[in-house]
């Protein structure tokens, strides 16, 4: 897919709905021991590359560094189901201290108002970090309303063709 593509789904009103809520990011990856995980993260959206932040012991970040390939979804649980699925990879940063791109990750759940207390507790926490940079490479937006699932799309147009 085309950057361009990408970034045209992931500019799209529902896209950037989704990107800026509260929901996490289910990540899924490929562990050291080659069996898949998925685990749900939050994230920071910097209008080009999903950053996710965790500690340096993390078993993702040898997972990525072994297997920087990820796929990832924002999904709503409500009907019908608001769904952005995205493909990547990822690249690893040690950082010294907090990084901004965490804090930001965090205020969407924590709130303005927990936000100096959650920050006060992560700055005597954590000494380093790394910064998980997503780069997407491949994005579709389901609304099943008038953007479904490829195959759900094909059906659609084999049954038309046939009655008509």
């Amino acid at each position: 897919m085309q950057r361009n593509d990408v970034m045209h789904v992931l500019n799209d009103p529902l896209a950037q709905e989704l990107i800026g809520s509260n929901i996490p990011a289910r990540v899924a990856y490929t562990s050291v021991d080659g069996s898949p995980r998925a685990v749900p993260l939050g994230f920071h959206w910097n209008g080009e590359q999903f950053v996710i932040c965790t500690i340096p012991g993390s078993p993702k970040v040898r997972a990525l560094a072994a297997h920087p390939q990820v796929a990832l979804t924002i999904d709503t649980d409500t009907f019908p189901p608001h769904v952005l699925l995205v493909r990547g990879s990822a690249s690893l940063e040690t950082v010294e201290g907090v990084p901004p791109e965490y804090l930001e990750a965090a205020r969407k759940q924590v709130g303005e108002a927990g936000m100096p207390a959650f920050e006060a507790q992560v700055r005597g926490l954590y000494q380093q970090m790394v910064r998980i940079t997503i780069e997407p490479r491949w994005a579709k937006l389901l609304d099943f309303q008038t953007r479904l699932p490829t195959p759900v799309e094909d059906l659609i147009k084999r049954m038309s063709a046939a009655a008509g």
